[in-house]
Formats: structure tokens, C-alpha cells, sequence
């Protein structure tokens, strides 16, 4: 495992990041089956994106900085599961972490700081979809409690092969 960064700020997220977070995210598209957009993104593109995840309420972007340099180092989100009414209590959650960042606990303080900011929100469940294999998200998940409840077998394909997903699903708000 590499050095962690000295110093990491979390912070919600700000338009002046669409830059950064895009490029992250366009790392993944074209280099990975971690997402299964296939076609990157512009920063204007994104914006609509960003827009959607306010500093509060249950769908937030969280955003890890290296203090000293101003880098961004990676973003965390909770977005709506899925769009009917009576999904309103659960969250799909994702981390991306820009490419020479994993392995520093980036993931970690992101997941640590998004889970922290949803305490008394009205939600119930998070979920999240990890394109198999990818066992560092895997243990990143295990870390903060989420168990596997099912995988979809060759749900996607990119790169000219199909991609099982697994998902798991964390717990959340009081009593839970």
C-alpha cells in the first residue's frame, strides 16, 4: 500500500470542481468496466449531474482534496436508488477515486464523511452495484457493513465481454 496523503479535506462539493471530477470519471469509462457508460463526458455535460446532488439532503457529492496542492483526489455520492416514490428511503452510494490515488484510504475517508452526513436524513437502505471483480471495492464495502445480497450475471457489456454485477446493501438511520 502507498503513503496516505498528510493531509485530506472532505468537503461537499463545489461547481468549480466539474473539471476534476470529470476527468476522474472519464479515467473510468475508458480505462474500466467499473461504470458502464461507455462514451466520456464533458465538464459541461456533467454539470447536470453535479446539480442534481445538493450540499444536503439524502443525494450528496462529497469531495476528498489534498489541502497542500488543491488537488482533487476523488468524490463519494449518495443518488436516488431508483426514481418510483417508494424508493425515496434508499440510496445507490459510489466511490471514485482519481487513478493514482486508490490504496491511500482515499475511499475510506469519502465513504466515512458521506455516511456521517446522512445520519438523520430519512433513509432506510444504501445500496451498491460493484462490477465484478473489483475486490478492493469489495473489502471497502465490508468495511462500512455492507453484506451481498445478489449478483446479476452478465448484466453489462463493455469492452467486448459481458460484466456480472454484485450487489450489497448497508443499513441505515436509527434502529437499523
Amino acid at each position: 500500500m502507498t503513503e496516505p496523503y498528510a493531509e485530506v479535506q472532505v468537503r461537499p462539493r463545489t461547481e468549480a470542481d466539474i473539471g476534476a471530477l470529470t476527468d476522474i470519471y472519464n479515467h473510468y469509462i475508458h480505462e474500466t468496466a467499473i461504470t458502464f457508460d461507455t462514451v466520456a463526458f464533458t465538464p459541461e455535460e456533467r454539470l447536470s449531474w453535479l446539480r442534481s446532488h445538493p450540499v444536503d439532503g439524502p443525494h450528496r457529492l462529497l469531495v476528498a482534496q489534498d489541502v497542500p496542492s488543491g488537488r482533487v483526489l476523488g468524490y463519494a455520492t449518495s443518488s436516488p436508488f431508483r426514481p418510483k416514490a417508494a424508493y425515496s428511503t434508499s440510496v445507490e452510494v459510489s466511490v471514485y477515486c482519481a487513478d493514482d490515488a486508490g490504496g491511500r484510504g482515499v475511499g475510506t475517508l469519502l465513504y466515512k464523511a458521506l455516511f456521517e452526513s446522512l445520519e438523520g436524513e430519512d433513509l432506510h437502505r444504501a445500496y451498491a452495484g460493484i462490477t465484478q471483480p473489483n475486490e478492493a471495492s469489495r473489502r471497502l464495502h465490508a468495511r462500512f457493513d455492507f453484506r451481498h445480497v445478489g449478483t446479476y450475471a452478465e448484466v453489462g457489456r463493455k469492452f467486448d465481454r459481458y460484466w456480472d454485477v454484485a450487489w450489497y446493501e448497508k443499513s441505515l438511520g436509527p434502529g437499523t
